[in-house]
């Protein structure tokens, strides 16, 4: 005979660390409040919770030390960093076990808001010749809500009621509370406009009569696809997309979840140019826009900033090299700071390459990928728990990627989640995925080699030391759950770990000693080389000195020898009209002897012919 019963069980890690966190109001959802927490606990308590509740869905702190100066945050920032490289799951549990400390009822008490898993137990049971019945087995046949999803790192398909949406890609879609709504899309090339949304606790579709709000001038809200839908308050806001009649702009839609009404939304600045295929996401009060492809198929790779305040505009100037243009890429923000942005394509590229913008200092860094590294793929969503990235889906122009992966955000290692074979046609079916601690717990073991000790260890102590307010101290102390340690067993684990510590301690202070020993030789070596420049210098600027001398005395030589060669060409030229001179001085006494010589021979003659001499009349002329 076979019979059917109901079994409601306990929360399983990390499902009940999330619980803990509703139940404490440190889960950020809108029916938390942070203040509880300081008005339940203790202010010591209170800090303890969140730096564990940080360190779970972050990670270690690597958040600068808030600069004004506020009591508040800076406990809760020292709080957190003392936490150090302590594992995600270790967390976990520790922030379980303080609230279950202080408050052994929460579990009851929160059954108003936390899903409890209930099992529906089919029990097959067999008469026995006595007529006793004896249960046989036990199966896990249906599970109703999110919360009770118990198969882990496997798809499944919830039993889906209500009218399905219309199969469609390219569509818009944002978690609210325990709703899924998604917008738009693309069926067989056509734009859709319609609005749907899924219940998670009953897993049933409906579809939102939506309007627009009435005003003199009517609102066309038209059709898109590859458009992105961010949840913002009771509102939720469609940012860009294509459409069959582009803007030049990109247009910010928002749907009232309350009136049910669409309205577009009036925005300043300088706003980016109209696309579809872009990644939005939410940082605090601001959207992040990067990359996509125009209406008029060019590709982007910009970098805008709208301010949900103020709504306005502004591009940012980066540096860094930033990832080349491309369009239906994942992008998913890391500790409220970095911005990750994986794969997408071009017109004929795909890529698998992981880019990383600081949003402090506005600057793109390309880390270097460990583990299994995806294929390329575009097309593909992204969803973060934590310091994981999952992504799913997505593929090229080949094949669809089959591979579901999840990318360690502080250490960069990617992983195989699971693998779907065979090809999905285009449908409306819902799937969902239940990822398992371990995930968390390896990328934790491949950051810290303590990680792996405490997480093999099958009977682990954990001491966590927090100095809060006046110096107050609080151990922590955390068993297995499946095995008990007798007190001589944790005494004597202590006294192991401490005499491990002290070793450690003596290394580092002789270590300590080496650094300071060599700290000193250069700076003795450091002081030398100083002195040693100074006399270079004093040597460089007498030869310097020397060497102004010698080119004064070479320019006063260059002078006289310029003077020596003008007189050298000045002597020359007078011997030369001395020379001159001289042949002239000859020439003159030649002719003067000649005349004498002529004189003699003739005078008698002439003296008898009557003719008087020829120098008698030279004296007279003279």
């Amino acid at each position: 005979m076979t019979t059917m019963a109901r079994t409601s069980t306990g929360l399983a890690y990390p499902d009940r660390f999330y619980a803990a966190a509703s139940y404490a109001g440190l889960d950020g959802s809108l029916s938390s409040n942070n203040n509880d927490v300081s008005s339940r606990f203790s202010n010591e308590v209170a800090l303890i919770l969140y730096a564990l509740y940080q360190q779970a869905t972050i990670g270690p702190c690597d958040v600068p030390k808030p600069s004004s100066w506020n009591p508040v945050e800076q406990s809760k920032w020292k709080s957190w960093q003392q936490l150090g490289n302590m594992a995600t799951t270790e967390a976990m549990r520790l922030f379980v076990k303080i609230l279950e400390e202080e408050d052994p009822g929460w579990y009851s008490r929160a059954s108003n808001f936390v899903l409890e898993p209930t099992i529906d137990v089919q029990m097959n049971t067999i008469s026995a010749e006595n007529g006793s019945l004896v249960q046989t087995q036990d199966k896990d046949v249906i599970s109703e809500g999110l919360g009770s999803v118990v198969i882990y790192d496997t798809w499944i398909s919830p039993p889906i009621t209500g009218q399905h949406p219309k199969a469609r890609y390219q569509h818009g879609a944002a978690v609210v509370q325990e709703k899924m709504y998604i917008y738009g899309g693309n069926h067989n090339g056509r734009y859709l406009g319609d609005l749907h949304v899924l219940d998670f606790r009953s897993w049933t579709w409906s579809n939102v009569g939506t309007k627009a709000v009435e005003s003199p001038s009517p609102v066309n809200i038209a059709p898109c696809a590859a458009h992105s839908l961010i949840p913002w308050g009771n509102k939720l806001l469609s940012i860009a997309g294509h459409m069959k009649d582009p803007s030049e702009t990109i247009q910010v839609k928002a749907f009232d979840l309350q009136t049910g009404t669409w309205s577009m939304l009036k925005t300043y600045g300088k706003p980016p140019v109209s696309r579809g295929g872009q990644s939005v996401n939410l940082v605090g009060t601001t959207l992040v826009i990067f990359g996509g492809q125009g209406a008029n198929r060019t590709l982007l790779n910009d970098l805008y900033i709208l301010d949900l305040e103020t709504m306005t505009w502004d591009e940012i100037d980066v540096a860094g090299v930033a990832p080349s243009p491309r369009s239906d890429h994942a992008a998913a923000v890391h500790a409220e700071r970095y911005l990750l942005v994986f794969g997408g394509s071009s017109h004929a590229t795909f890529f698998n390459d992981l880019h990383v913008l600081d949003l402090q200092t506005m600057e793109w860094s390309k880390p270097a990928q460990l583990g299994e590294l995806p294929t390329p793929r575009a097309g593909h969503a992204g969803v973060t728990i934590g310091e994981n990235w999952f992504i799913a889906g997505g593929g090229d122009n080949k094949s669809g990627a089959s591979k579901t992966i999840v990318l360690n955000m502080s250490s960069f290692v990617w992983s195989v989640v699971t693998s779907v074979e065979g090809t999905v046609p285009l449908a409306s079916e819902v799937n969902i995925l239940n990822p398992s601690c371990k995930l968390n717990l390896q990328s934790n073991i491949t950051e810290a080699p303590s990680a792996v000790h405490n997480a093999t260890n099958p009977t682990r102590d954990l001491r966590s030391e927090f100095e809060i307010g006046q110096g107050k101290i609080r151990e922590i102390v955390m068993d297995n759950v499946d095995s008990k340690p007798t007190i001589s067993e944790c005494e004597k684990t202590n006294e192991r770990i401490i005499a491990t510590l002290k070793v450690e301690e003596q290394e580092l202070e002789s270590s300590l000693s080496e650094e300071k020993l060599q700290s000193l030789q250069l700076k003795q070596q450091v002081l030398e080389a100083e002195t040693r420049n100074t006399e270079l210098y004093k040597e460089l600027q007498s030869v310097r000195g020397q060497l102004g001398t010698e080119q004064s005395r070479c320019f006063k030589l260059e002078v006289e020898v310029a003077e020596l060669r003008q007189k050298l060409q000045t002597m020359e030229t007078l011997e030369k009209e001395l020379e001159f001179l001289q042949r002239l001085k000859a020439a003159s006494e030649q002719a003067a002897l000649n005349a004498k010589q002529r004189q003699g021979s003739s005078g008698v003659w002439g003296w008898l012919a009557g003719n008087p001499p020829e120098h008698t009349a030279i004296d007279d002329n003279a």
